[in-house]
C-alpha cells in the first residue's frame, strides 16, 4: 500500500470505528478521523497517529477538506440515537458523504450496514440501514456493503444489555421477539472483514453479508452468557397462539432454551437461500477474513 493512501473514517467516536483505527495503522495506513468533537477522541492511545477533520455528514460544506486526498472512506455513522425521524437524517447524511466523496474523487466507499432479508417486514432501524446503502450508491461512487447481524465483543451495546440483564435480573417478561433467529459475530470477525476489503477488489460494488457460524435466538444467547458466567438459567415461552412474551427464569441444572433450534444443515440452508435471493455473498466469521 502507498504512503499517500489516506483512509477518512467516519464514526471513529464509536464502538467500530474506535476499534478500526488503530487496526488500519497497524497495517500502515494513513487515517483521517471525521469528528462533529475532537474531545470525544481524548484518551484514545492512538489520537497522535491520526489526522483529525473537524465536521459532520449532516453539513456537506464541512466535507470538503475531510475528504481532500482520501482514497477510502469508511462510513460508520447512524443516527438512531438521534431521537425524532433518524431514518431521514441518514439518508441525508448518507447523500452528503456520497455527493462530497465523487466531488473529491473517492474511489471507494465501505459501509457497515444491517443483515436482514430485503423482502421480509424489516423493523425500522433495518429498513434505514438497507436505505442508506442505496443512498451512498447515490453519486456512483462504489461502495463495499457489509450487513452484519448482531455484533458481539465487549463494550458493544448486544453484548452489555444481554449481560447486564442476565446477571441482574433473576425472572424476566421479555417480548417475543427474544426467540428471534439471529447470527451474531464477533467485533474481530468485522474489524477482519473491514479491513481486507481495502485490498480486496472482488469486494468492490458488492452486497457482503457477514455472520457467525451459529444461528440461534437472543434467548439462547442469554442463557449461554449464565452458563459461561456460572449462572445457570433456562428459557421458557409461554404456551398460546396469541404468545407475545417469554419469561426467562434462573434455574438450577443447564441453560436450555425450548425453541427449536435449526440444524446445521438447515442453517447453511437458510444462509444460502437468503445469498442467492439478495444476489449477495455470506461469509461466517472466522479469525481470519476471507474475501
Amino acid at each position: 500500500m502507498s504512503d499517500a493512501k489516506i483512509i477518512l473514517v467516519t464514526g471513529a467516536t464509536g464502538y467500530v470505528g474506535g476499534r478500526l483505527v488503530p487496526r488500519l495503522l497497524a497495517a500502515g495506513y494513513r487515517v483521517r478521523c471525521l469528528v462533529r468533537d475532537p474531545a470525544r477522541l481524548q484518551g484514545r492511545v492512538w489520537l497522535n497517529q491520526v489526522e483529525l477533520a473537524q465536521g459532520d455528514v449532516l453539513q456537506p460544506a464541512s466535507l470538503v477538506a475531510a475528504m481532500r486526498d482520501v482514497s477510502m472512506v469508511y462510513y460508520l455513522v447512524h443516527s438512531l440515537g438521534g431521537g425524532g425521524d433518524f431514518s431521514e437524517r441518514d439518508l441525508v447524511a448518507a447523500r452528503n458523504c456520497s455527493t462530497a466523496a465523487k466531488s473529491a474523487g473517492v474511489e471507494r466507499i465501505i459501509y457497515l450496514g444491517g443483515l436482514g432479508d430485503p423482502q421480509a417486514d424489516l423493523s425500522p432501524h433495518l429498513r434505514s440501514r438497507h436505505e442508506t446503502g442505496k443512498a451512498l450508491r447515490a453519486a456512483s461512487v462504489p461502495v463495499t456493503e457489509f450487513r452484519a447481524a448482531v455484533i458481539v465483543g465487549s463494550g458493544s451495546l448486544s453484548f452489555e444489555m444481554i449481560r447486564y440483564l442476565t446477571e441482574r435480573l433473576p425472572v424476566m417478561i421479555c417480548p417475543k421477539w427474544v426467540f428471534t433467529h439471529i447470527q451474531p459475530i464477533a467485533i474481530r470477525n468485522v474489524l477482519d472483514y473491514l479491513v481486507a476489503a481495502l485490498e480486496c477488489p472482488a469486494s468492490v460494488g458488492r452486497i457482503l453479508e457477514i455472520g457467525g457460524r451459529d444461528v440461534l435466538t437472543y434467548a439462547e444467547m442469554m442463557t449461554g452468557y449464565a452458563r459461561g458466567a456460572g449462572t445457570h438459567a433456562a428459557a421458557a415461552r409461554r404456551a398460546g397462539a396469541d404468545a407475545k412474551a417469554v419469561v426467562l427464569l434462573g434455574a438450577s441444572g443447564h441453560a436450555h432454551s425450548r425453541q427449536h433450534r435449526p440444524t446445521a444443515h438447515q442453517r447453511s440452508g437458510q444462509r444460502s437461500h437468503r445469498a442467492r435471493r439478495a444476489g449477495t455473498k455470506t461469509f461466517s466469521g472466522d479469525s481470519t477474513a476471507r474475501l
